[in-house]
């Protein structure tokens, strides 16, 4: 009696589970990414060949260009708080919009005094403005710098039970001045441990 031949169907794979896996893990990474924070000032960073990643949080970051500093603040209750500590310092007091608008900024760079004037301006008028007379003032007269630094590591502490940690952005052909008297703030509060922040090159 012949053989019966069976039909030959070709293989189907359902790929239903595979796609789901990968939207769900592509809404992750699109939820929890981090946006590039645009410097405040064009900063070319000096090259090395040590990778080590920045901390995801308690950091604080000091990007110096054209002689003039800007401080970033992780984290927006933090931001909230130094704001309202360093503005009884200097006897200004900021109303909740104006907060509001601060905790949204990337960071901080103009004199106490004109702050309340940028953070009523808008993008273009807020450009124009650091470009004109931005930077945190960094003179032993006003402290401005070291009041910011001082207030933002206590709140951190306050609020996180933790120390903040600092890393200078620098640009690679900035004077050696304006480093030097940021260092110096940071060592007139014992902060003698900080990171520079550089590009990776080739080993």
């Amino acid at each position: 009696m012949p053989r019966v031949k069976v039909p030959r169907k070709s293989t189907a794979i359902d790929m239903t589970a595979m796609c789901d896996v990968a939207f769900l893990l592509l809404t992750f990474f699109i939820l929890t990414a981090k946006p590039k924070v645009e410097d405040p000032v064009a900063v070319d960073t000096p090259k090395s060949t040590i990778e080590q990643t920045l901390p995801e949080s308690d950091v604080a970051i000091l990007t110096v260009g054209k002689k003039k500093v800007f401080l970033t603040i992780d984290g927006e209750e933090a931001r909230k708080q130094t704001l309202l500590q360093v503005g009884k310092i200097y006897n200004i007091g900021f109303t909740p919009n104006e907060v509001k608008q601060f905790v949204g900024l990337d960071n901080v760079g103009v004199p106490i005094q004109r702050l309340k004037q940028y953070l009523a301006s808008d993008v273009e008028q807020r450009k124009a403005m650091v470009a004109q007379i931005g930077g945190i003032p960094t003179d032993s007269v006003s402290n401005e710098l070291f009041n910011w630094i001082h207030e933002a590591r206590v709140v951190t502490k306050n609020i996180n039970n933790q120390e903040l940690r600092f890393s200078i952005k620098g640009d690679s052909n900035e004077e050696y001045p304006t480093m030097q008297r940021i260092i110096a703030i940071l060592q007139k509060q014992k902060v003698n441990k900080f990171s520079l922040i550089t590009s990776l090159r080739a080993k």
